[in-house]
């Protein structure tokens, strides 16, 4: 059992569904790992992505992470029954020479291919991911189905408000009852304005969540605080620079309803920082680390352990990504819940083409592995990348 090539690409990326409208430049990575596995009569392939928000990834995957792991000896990858490989052990070879510290988006790299070692792992064991992670690290139990909530709300370069609510409808009709929203790139008088046209079609502010990106100074997201509090706002978002401990303490102290943040942390060790120092409090906040984006799921696991070991809820932890892997995340683990990219950064974002939403709960495929084959767009294309 070895892997015998890895291929990967950047492919372009877009914030909105309307594809009229301007795509920008961001991009993501997508990578096939081709295994000599075989599985009804085909060659065994493990997918993954980079995730959203960082740009593709490929030439550290091509110059230092994945001639690693080809070089490697096929033993050296494979768990201590030599009957399925092992994420762990991939994960120590892809990071073989690194130093510690220098993050950056280095763990994007390395989160990219551990998505599709996951896929390959789940694969081989004929089993969806989401019951493979619940048998090792969950004690077998799972949850019925997962709360999701639609992440998007970006600004409309015209009709922003009109289009805003348009977009707001689609997510309810489908059957989700909770939505995310953009804030901090208009006035504060302006974002109050989407705020109160998405209360009046979610109609409850338990039911939204606003995001800053991380654009806030101090007295800025104090400011945007203490106008939003008497809303009810389900969470507050990212409103300080994510390595800002300082600030995200003096927000903590000042703003009395739950904040999320987490999306900017990428290791073990950012995220304990933030816990000791970011001044969150594990009863109210929320907890937003990008498995992809933190090295991925080996990393992730890690980082659920120092979490319980702070006196942390798993409950209190929503996977920034809002796809299939973030969604088999937080079903087998046992998470809060997830978010769901309905129609933006398509093809990757949201879950299987025939997904039932009741009442905003989801659930993943029952296909072995992640479940790509159920989203014909994103299978098309990665099917493509996986070929020989």
């Amino acid at each position: 059992m070895r892997i015998v090539h890895i291929h990967e690409c950047t492919v372009p990326i877009s914030r909105y569904s309307d594809k009229e409208l301007d795509r920008g430049t961001l991009t993501t990575s997508a990578a096939a790992i081709r295994t000599d596995v075989v599985r009804e009569g085909r060659r065994l392939v493990g997918y993954g992505f980079s995730s959203f928000g960082r740009y593709g990834q490929s030439g550290l995957m091509r110059e230092r992470f994945i001639p690693r792991l080809l070089k490697a000896r096929p033993e050296d990858l494979l768990n201590d029954e030599g009957d399925n490989f092992d994420p762990s052990r991939i994960r120590t070879c892809m990071m073989s020479g690194e130093k510690p510290g220098g993050h950056g988006e280095r763990s994007v790299a390395v989160g990219t291919i551990d998505m599709a070692v996951w896929d390959m792992v789940a694969k081989v064991a004929e089993k969806p991911l989401y019951r493979l992670l619940a048998d090792k690290y969950s004690d077998g139990k799972i949850d019925e189905h997962v709360p999701a909530y639609v992440a998007g709300g970006y600004y409309y370069p015209d009709n922003d408000v009109a289009q805003l609510q348009h977009e707001i409808r689609r997510a309810l009709d489908l059957g989700y009852t909770q939505v995310k929203i953009k804030i901090g790139s208009a006035t504060l008088k302006q974002d109050m304005r989407r705020i109160e046209a998405v209360l009046e079609l979610v109609g409850s502010g338990e039911n939204l969540s606003v995001d800053a990106n991380n654009q806030f100074d101090l007295q800025t997201a104090l400011r945007y605080g203490a106008a939003i509090k008497p809303f009810g706002l389900r969470w507050y978002e990212d409103a300080c620079d994510p390595l800002d401990y300082t600030v995200q303490a003096a927000i903590a102290k000042s703003y009395e309803k739950p904040l999320a943040t987490g999306e900017g942390q990428f290791s073990l060790q950012d995220a304990r920082n933030l816990i000791l120092y970011g001044g969150l409090r594990p009863e109210i906040d929320y907890l937003l680390f990008d498995c992809v984006h933190s090295y991925g799921l080996v990393e992730y696991l890690r980082i659920i352990s120092m979490l319980e070991e702070h006196r942390w809820s798993r409950r209190r932890c929503y996977p920034h990504g809002g796809h299939l892997f973030s969604l088999h995340m937080t079903l087998g683990l046992r998470l809060g819940g997830t978010e769901s990219h309905v129609g933006t950064f398509q093809p990757f974002g949201g879950f299987a083409d025939d997904t039932v939403v009741e009442h905003g709960y989801v659930k993943p495929p029952e296909t072995p592995g992640i479940g790509f084959e159920t989203k014909q767009a994103l299978w098309d294309l990665l099917q493509s990348l996986g070929k020989d």
